[in-house]
């Protein structure tokens, strides 16, 4: 029976943790840090105040949980990738997988997007480091396919930058492209979008677009 009780409680507090994130990425997005406030957050996830604040214990608690699971769900499966793997075939699905977030996690690009641009002033030293590490386990990657003669590639830097740029742009800037196409991106536009920003940045790079069933 315990056990049983133990279980009931895990899932509803995975359950609280998951509506409280989606309430606060909403939130932040609109309001910035300093212009969210806790009941807000509270009141988008239809929970107690009370309840947000057991679970991340302070609004700060909260926005840096948000954080890191916005680069935990951005730098996905590519954090497994070896010198040993296929360079196209993991940069492709890399800049697909930016792509698919930006068209259905935009408000997550737009928190990261203000918070670096605010000169990262929530980040802590320890998150900031613990960024600054995967960097450069990645780099280290890329440049032993540099040095293989795999990619023709100078930086492996420049070649992130690039990726998160053109990738996040269709989130971060979202109304100036609606503004200019004259209408919102639907799913048919971002499939476009995606396979002209692998084949752009693939190319670039020396290498041969993967076919998409196969990468």
């Amino acid at each position: 029976m315990k056990q049983k009780e133990y279980l009931k409680d895990d899932t509803i507090g995975a359950l609280n943790r998951h509506k409280i994130l989606a309430a606060a990425e909403q939130e932040f997005a609109l309001n910035g840090f300093a212009g969210t406030r806790v009941q807000q957050i509270a009141d988008r996830a239809q929970l107690p105040k009370t309840n947000v604040l057991y679970y991340f214990k302070s609004k700060e608690g909260l926005y840096l949980a948000l954080l890191e699971d916005i680069l935990s769900l951005w730098n996905g499966q590519f954090d497994e990738a070896t010198a040993e793997d296929d360079p196209a075939t993991v940069l492709a699905n890399y800049i697909r997988d930016k792509m698919e977030i930006s068209r259905t996690r935009p408000d997550a690009s737009k928190i990261f997007a203000l918070e670096i641009i605010n000169g990262a002033p929530n980040l802590s030293s320890f998150f900031k480091d613990q960024h600054a590490s995967w960097m450069k386990d990645r780099v280290n990657v890329i440049q032993q396919w540099i040095d293989a003669g795999k990619l023709a590639v100078k930086d492996p830097y420049y070649l992130l930058f690039n990726i998160w740029a053109t990738s996040q742009h269709y989130a971060d800037f979202s109304a100036q492209i609606t503004g200019l196409r004259g209408k919102p991106m639907g799913s048919e536009d971002y499939a476009d979008a995606t396979q002209n920003l692998v084949e752009l940045i693939l190319v670039g790079c020396g290498l041969k677009v993967p076919d998409v069933n196969n990468s």
